[in-house]
């Protein structure tokens, strides 16, 4: 079994169907948005406020659509309430640009 932030040297990483990615979260932005790489972390900002886990609610809503599946389908491993996150993607249907990047 894998260690909970196992995905090596990049972002995230695959476990047989389940797309596990590391997220640097920017609460309070001023708008929502997938940004580069940052390490082995995604800067993704969203709007939502820092406040008992209302912008990882509010991320998770954001990105469900970006991958095609329901919010019910992306579980938040570590990091509710810290801008230093892993979440666990049940069977994407899509990857946002930056997935496919070299």
């Amino acid at each position: 079994m894998r260690p909970p932030n196992a995905t090596g040297d990049s972002f995230f990483a695959w476990d047989d169907e389940v797309l596990v990615v590391n997220i640097l979260g920017k609460p309070s932005a001023s708008r929502d948005a997938i940004g580069k790489p940052k390490g082995t972390q995604l800067k993704v900002s969203v709007t939502g406020a820092p406040q008992a886990g209302k912008a990882t609610e509010h991320m998770l809503r954001f990105l469900a659509p970006l991958f095609g599946v329901g919010v019910g389908d992306i579980e938040v491993v570590f990091g509710r309430e810290n801008v230093n996150k892993q979440l666990r993607i049940r069977a994407p249907k899509k990857l946002p640009a930056v997935f496919t990047q070299p």
